[in-house]
């Protein structure tokens, strides 16, 4: 556990009693905060209080006398599509808000490390796409390679559960927009931007609401190190602002869809092989290709994000491409989860946007599509240009319908639920195919999550294939 400084003996709220919210109100009680916890949901507050947490209705109209801060769950919208009645009381009674984020870079930050011969590193992940594997990656590339790594935020542990790191240590963030948007410290040592696709518009109030919310652990954060995707113009932009000069060594740039020229430091992805620039020289190259656990442009773009990172803090390239080998990939995120008779089975239930399912279909050939579930505005009209690869679509959940009058000349089946889909697919499959689940539409409809709705998946293959050996 990290304790929380800097409100010894105050009282401090907590709103929101899920992960992050339990582990602020035990992480302030360690740094000696008095901790007050309320939740809207009657079973949350029970549970908090049999763990001995102490509860205060936070919608009393003095709730807020006497309170030194607000520590908010990400999950609770603070802006918009309109202000959380709680945090605005707060705003009123000049109560200043943050989060378990804040508090964690505020509580870092007064750590003595004099007595370490290397200060322990940050490094923090934010992005539309690809952040999760990016994490997952570097936090992999680093224990490879003997180096203390914990992985933590919106993967992994909670960030004020994890241990205090010791000396040399590095802290591997995962960062939502939920999360950099309300954080009042942002202090990583490197930095990292995937890439920028809507998302989440209505809690940020739009596309500019969104970037800002990710553009801030740059801008307020001043990372010694920046690692930017520059394939949408946002990055273009927020690169271009992290540098003095074009060979300002601070910025990695990253790309998978363009040349990227100049003195600075780039590493690149194109037809399969990484490469590493830096002042008009060729560093390093690495072939991705065969690389089982990283298939796919989107995800030669997070290779190239998670090698720029293990540069900066020293990895060698030879280093970094023996890592890229024994990574397995995520759960759900364009994951094998099984092969027979030359049929392969890939489970990327997380592409839950047309955006995700792009990038699924891009990496593979000969698929069979399974897709569907609760669709977003606009369906997969946008998908038609990456349908060239798929041999028959298998259609799932509320969508199935709306989606199959947008597939054209593609074939396709309506399966309703995962189990038909999965054996329909299957039993068409020919040596050399792909059964892809490659939703384009959230799980709501029949799971509790996109993890709810792979595992159904992998179940069914795992009932038609048997379980993997490995």
């Amino acid at each position: 556990m990290i304790p929380v400084r800097g409100y010894e003996n105050a009282k401090v709220a907590v709103l929101g009693l899920g992960r992050s919210g339990l582990a602020s109100a035990r992480a302030l009680e360690a740094g000696g905060a008095h901790a007050l916890c309320w939740d809207d949901s009657p079973e949350s507050r029970a549970a908090a209080e049999e763990g001995g947490l102490t509860l205060h209705d936070l919608t009393r109209a003095e709730a807020f006398d006497g309170i030194a801060a607000l520590i908010v769950s990400p999950g609770i919208p603070h802006l918009y599509p309109e202000p959380n009645r709680i945090i605005a009381r707060a705003w009123e009674a000049g109560v200043p808000v943050d989060n378990d984020i804040g508090l964690f870079f505020r509580s870092l930050a007064a750590g003595d490390w004099d007595q370490y011969d290397s200060a322990p590193r940050i490094v923090a992940i934010t992005g539309s796409n690809g952040k999760s594997t990016t994490s997952a990656l570097i936090h992999h590339i680093l224990i490879e390679n003997g180096r203390t790594s914990q992985l933590a935020g919106n993967i992994g542990r909670g960030v004020l559960d994890i241990d205090p790191p010791g000396d040399g240590g590095v802290v591997v963030l995962e960062l939502s927009s939920y999360q950099t948007e309300l954080a009042r410290a942002l202090t990583p040592d490197v930095a990292v931007f995937t890439n920028l696709s809507p998302d989440h518009l209505d809690r940020h109030g739009g596309i500019g609401g969104y970037f800002a919310a990710k553009r801030r652990l740059f801008a307020e954060g001043g990372p010694d190190r920046a690692v930017i995707g520059v394939d949408e113009p946002e990055g273009q932009y927020m690169a271009n602002q992290m540098v003095e000069t074009a060979a300002d060594d601070r910025l990695i740039r990253i790309s998978v869809e363009r040349k990227l020229t100049g003195p600075g430091w780039s590493v690149q992805a194109k037809k399969g092989f990484l490469t590493e620039t830096r002042k008009h020289r060729q560093i390093a190259t690495v072939d991705l290709r065969d690389i089982k656990g990283l298939p796919g442009t989107h995800n030669h773009q997070n290779a190239c994000a998670a090698y720029g990172v293990a540069r900066t803090l020293g990895l060698a390239p030879r280093a970094i491409e023996q890592a890229f080998h024994s990574f397995a990939g995520l759960p759900h995120r364009s994951q094998t989860v099984g092969e027979k008779d030359g049929v392969r089975f890939v489970n990327d239930s997380k592409a839950t946007n047309v955006d995700s399912a792009e990038q699924a279909l891009k990496a593979f050939r000969k698929i069979r599509w399974i897709a569907g579930g609760l669709g977003k505005d606009g369906g997969i009209a946008s998908l038609a240009p990456y349908l060239g690869d798929v041999r028959k679509a298998y259609l799932i959940g509320h969508s199935a319908r709306d989606f199959a009058l947008q597939l054209g000349d593609t074939p396709h089946e309506i399966c309703e639920d995962i189990d038909t889909a999965t054996i329909r697919a299957a039993a068409d499959a020919e040596p050399g195919d792909t059964v892809l689940l490659a939703p384009a539409a959230a799980s709501f409809d029949q799971f509790a999550n996109f993890e709810k709705r792979g595992e159904a998946f992998v179940a069914a293959v795992q009932r038609l294939i048997g379980p993997r050996d490995d």
